[in-house]
């Protein structure tokens, strides 16, 4: 056959798919839905080979719905409008079921197009993305639709769907099956719980196993037919940003392990640039002035990983993980530069201080002549009370000392030179 093993042995019911128990188990709200045959406006959200084609196919068999397929990267307005003429026709008397792929690829006019048709149920639209839906779909549509996201599916769901892979395409061939240990198991967790990626790398398996008397899968097969096929990753997508967000947040957790993790994946996938952009930004945002040296620590570590490239370059980014994961925090710098430019969002740029001004001629106008700038280091200890803030912000205090010892040596330093110089 030349139909794809993920295509003929798609779930034909709700109880075949794998995974989703959260939105498809026996009572829960999107099962309760489609068992109702009153079908809403609905948005998949979820990563690829979750079954968000499956669940949409199994809705309109089930709802006796004409199904039309579209995909956001190839669809114009006009396959659009040609869906909507068939509501008049022979094909709509029981409603006609729109599957819009990957919605988050058509643009804002492309989307208004369906607007009115959905809205008064000439067509009952169900989209699918990769991509959060309340950053990529226009309101108008989200604000008609309800969203149900698709959660990724564990390793342990797909097994059994891998052993009835593997039976089926041993049946097509029409020869005996022999697995080695550990073939399931490695092809489940390979595949990062990507059930379509599952099931074509089982073909492939099998396909490149058999010496025309049985099957043999070795487990070295399956590891060469699934490598590097478990990382879901986009670079402008959701995944890349959220693995991003969570290496950050592991390192301002202090959790070295989960950081490493996290590295880890942006290395496996090859982007050092982003891992190497969010360890300055961590050096100088989380652990800042509790440990001002982790900054040109990091950045020779990154300049090191850009000049050795991969596979050496994991070497000094990840000692820059640990250390900056292990070292102390503070957030005061940036909480102190927030504050600043939130008084020059309220209070625009006022004058500055005449004694902070450059040096210039004063005109035979001037109310006050002559700088009056006193020189700190004219003053013992190098500083001498003056100030230095706008008249209208004068008051104003953006930075507070961190709790953390080295901003707490600095501010007892401060304080003793204040209180000895008055």
């Amino acid at each position: 056959m030349n139909t794809p093993l993920a295509d003929r042995i798609r779930p034909k019911s709700l109880d075949e798919i794998v995974g989703q128990r959260h939105i498809l188990g026996p009572g829960k709200p999107l099962r309760r839905i489609i068992e109702s045959g009153r079908i809403p406006n609905m948005i998949f959200y979820g990563s690829s080979g979750v079954g968000k084609t499956t669940v949409a196919r199994i809705i309109a068999d089930n709802c006796g719905m004409k199904m039309y397929k579209l995909n956001g990267t190839s669809a114009s307005v006009s396959d659009i409008k040609d869906i909507i003429a068939d509501t008049d026709t022979l094909d709509g008397r029981n409603g006609i079921l729109l599957y819009l792929d990957e919605i988050q690829y058509l643009n804002k006019k492309q989307q208004q197009s369906l607007l009115e048709d959905i809205e008064d149920g000439s067509i009952t639209l169900i989209s699918s993305t990769t991509e959060n839906p309340y950053f990529y779909v226009y309101n108008a549509i989200i604000s008609r639709s309800t969203v149900f996201e698709f959660l990724p599916v564990t390793a342990e769901d797909v097994m059994p769907a891998i052993k009835r892979a593997f039976d089926i395409a041993a049946a097509d061939i029409g020869l005996p099956l022999e697995l080695e240990d550990g073939v399931i198991n490695h092809i489940a967790y390979g595949c990062g719980g990507d059930v379509r990626k599952s099931v074509n790398t089982v073909e492939l398996c099998v396909l490149s196993s058999s010496d025309g008397e049985k099957i043999h899968v070795t487990l070295d097969t399956a590891k060469l037919l699934t490598q590097r096929s478990n990382m879901r990753y986009d670079r402008a997508g959701d995944e890349h940003y959220d693995t991003l967000s969570a290496l950050q947040k592991s390192i301002r957790g202090s959790d070295e392990n989960a950081a490493l993790h996290y590295a880890a994946r942006l290395l496996q996938t090859g982007d050092i640039i982003s891992l190497c952009r969010r360890l300055l930004v961590i050096a100088a945002e989380d652990i800042g002035l509790a440990y001002p040296m982790a900054i040109p620590i990091v950045k020779a570590c990154v300049d090191s990983a850009l000049q050795l490239g991969m596979p050496e370059a994991k070497i000094p980014l990840a000692d820059a993980v640990v250390l900056l994961a292990t070292a102390p925090k503070s957030n005061s710098g940036n909480e102190a530069i927030i504050a600043a430019l939130k008084d020059l969002e309220k209070y625009g740029s006022p004058e500055f201080p005449r004694h902070l001004q450059n040096v210039h001629l004063d005109g035979e106008g001037a109310a006050v002549k002559g700088q009056h700038y006193l020189y700190p280091h004219d003053f013992p200890n190098h500083w001498v009370e003056q100030q230095y803030l706008p008249d209208i912000l004068k008051d104003h205090v953006y930075y507070e000392y961190g709790e953390n010892r080295t901003e707490q040596a600095a501010k007892a330093y401060w304080e003793d030179i204040k209180k000895r110089s008055q």
